[in-house]
């Protein structure tokens, strides 16, 4: 091994004889960095690093369900993001592709909680005693709610993923809970890959001539593609995370499934709430 000579550490104050501070883990500072041909280095190995390990880890995400969560359990981190850090990006995505096409399956203005969800009656009396208690008239007070609640959509969909975490930790009755919640940051990080080709299509469908957002029928067609895609996931990924198998893998990954659509059915409401009551 090559001698290297005692430099000290610029963060800690502590005299290193290796590579790297032991204490901290910073590094001792070379004339090149200084440069603007180092600076430019350091911009080129940090978006060929970040670019290797994102793509790498989106081809696993959406390719090798499960495989992800195995290896981040298994201590295999360095290849890939983090599944919180995979989580926010495709978060990040979606949102950016929802709002480019006019999407609502999250940020559902408040027209549509009031005649289109399955709690449109109990959302027009709650509604109607909110804007009572206001004083104000449901054409000014809607404007707001919409803006409020896009808001809040995007800042708490976190939470659809750590409920989704008590799912396969009740299928299943073993293992930890922080080894589900990685399993469920990584299968929301690939259903908000679908979401955002999902959010895509009415948009499409209304440039061809169709209806659109306001389809009806196509908004049932892609619920029931979404849940299909979803099952056929979670079937994958509970092989390779959980070891199931034969008819019992069935039975778990349609009660998975079904959780999967009550939470996002329950997180519209939420939102409903929690933007009435705060607005």
């Amino acid at each position: 091994m090559a001698n290297i000579a005692q430099w000290t550490c610029p963060t800690c104050n502590t005299l290193v004889a290796t590579p790297f501070c032991a204490i901290c883990g910073e590094s001792p500072l070379h004339v090149r960095e200084l440069t603007l041909r180092g600076l430019f280095g350091h911009i080129f190995e940090a978006f060929t690093n970040i670019d290797s390990r994102l793509v790498r880890s989106f081809r696993y995400l959406v390719s090798r369900p499960g495989v992800l969560t195995v290896a981040y359990l298994e201590g295999r981190r360095k290849p890939y993001l983090g599944p919180v850090r995979l989580f926010l990006i495709t978060n990040v995505l979606f949102f950016a592709v929802e709002s480019l096409t006019g999407g609502t399956i999250f940020t559902a203005p408040l027209d549509s909680h009031l005649h289109t969800q399955p709690w449109d009656v109990l959302a027009q009396h709650l509604v109607s005693q909110r804007l009572e208690a206001l004083n104000t008239t449901l054409a000014l007070y809607a404007p707001g709610f919409d803006q409020a609640l896009a808001l809040k959509a995007r800042s708490l969909i976190i939470l659809m993923a750590l409920c989704f975490a008590f799912a396969p930790a009740l299928v299943f009755l073993r293992g930890r809970l922080i080894a589900h919640a990685v399993f469920s940051l990584h299968f929301f990080a690939f259903l908000l890959l679908l979401l955002c080709v999902a959010t895509a299509v009415p948009t499409i469908d209304s440039l061809i001539g169709g209806a659109g957002l306001t389809s009806q029928s196509l908004d049932y067609v892609l619920i029931g593609i979404l849940l299909a895609t979803s099952a056929v996931y979670l079937y994958l990924a509970t092989g390779a995370v959980y070891g199931a198998r034969g008819m019992m893998r069935v039975l778990k990954t349609a009660a998975l499934t079904a959780a999967v659509f009550f939470i996002l059915l329950g997180y519209r409401f939420v939102l409903l709430l929690i933007t009435l009551y705060t607005t």
